[in-house]
């Protein structure tokens, strides 16, 4: 499948990072579930077995732009390979949260 990513505290950070970015997991998962039980209606059965996982991980990033066939913007470091990592673990329909990003939330 597709993965997507979404960062919150860039370019400046935000001490309330984590929750802005728990809300906006938690409101993508809600609007996206509506648009597969829409599209199940009109497309099939099938279509309702799509699902969405979100990983999340707090921490420090590089960023840059990378120069090619197409222009785009790119994140490294652990923390986006941690975040993946909880992304592509993660049970579907359900939003993975890693204990650093945890402890900020709590």
């Amino acid at each position: 499948g597709d993965s997507y990513m979404a960062v919150t505290g860039l370019p400046d950070p935000q001490s309330d990072h984590a929750l802005r970015m728990a809300r906006f997991a938690r409101d993508c998962m809600h609007r996206v579930h509506e648009q597969f039980r829409m599209l199940e209606i009109s497309l099939g059965p099938d279509t309702g077995e799509l699902r969405l996982k979100i990983g999340m991980h707090s921490g420090q990033v590089t960023a840059g732009v990378l120069r090619g066939q197409k222009t785009r913007f790119q994140l490294f470091g652990d923390t986006v390979n941690t975040a993946s990592r909880m992304e592509s673990t993660c049970l579907k329909s359900r939003i993975q949260i890693s204990e650093t990003t945890a402890r900020l939330l709590i």
